[in-house]
């Protein structure tokens, strides 16, 4: 059984891993619009005005633009770690050891709107986006992410029993026939 959770709007900054390489993260066969978007974003983040409209950041999230700014080179840490919030404050990742941590790393897997589908041990940086977000001249995050991402989870679904547990904009990013 696979456990598909919500990003988190807030993440932690920092980390100790090297800058972000798509080749770390599971599913590759997502990259190419992963590596599209880390770039719109750092050009995007050069317009601070462009950003906070694209973003729905306000003057006081400008550090939430900085981010964006250095994606390709910011430190890495695994997902579970990087996101905060409720969820990701009760999975307390921090605190799973041995079977517990092995068995957790296997079945989580994380709907992201910058990396798609990622799995909870992948390294990534700190970021803004969300997938109510609009980035300027571009179609929308769902329309872009469908095609690459429901293959994705139609093989997940086939292969075992997924449960569905992200927000109605993370789901319309990619649809996942047959999930509870």
């Amino acid at each position: 059984m696979l456990v598909l959770l919500p990003p988190s709007e807030t993440k932690r900054g920092g980390g100790d891993g090297p800058s972000l390489c798509l080749d770390a993260l599971s599913f590759a066969e997502l990259d190419p619009l992963r590596k599209q978007l880390v770039d719109e974003l750092v050009e995007l983040s050069g317009d601070v005005s462009a950003s906070r409209a694209a973003l729905g950041l306000s003057p006081r999230q400008d550090a939430e633009i900085d981010r964006n700014a250095g994606l390709w080179s910011a430190p890495t840490t695994p997902a579970w770690h990087r996101y905060t919030g409720v969820l990701y404050d009760a999975l307390d990742a921090t605190s799973l050891r041995g079977a517990a941590a092995a068995r957790a790393a296997g079945r989580l897997v994380i709907g992201s709107a910058l990396f798609g589908l990622i799995r909870a041990t992948d390294p990534i940086p700190a970021y803004r986006l969300s997938a109510g977000s609009a980035l300027p001249g571009r179609p929308a995050l769902a329309a872009r992410w469908r095609p690459p991402l429901e293959p994705v989870l139609a093989a997940l679904a086939r292969a075992e029993l997924v449960v569905d547990l992200r927000s109605g904009p993370y789901a319309a990013l990619g649809r996942l026939p047959g999930a509870v």
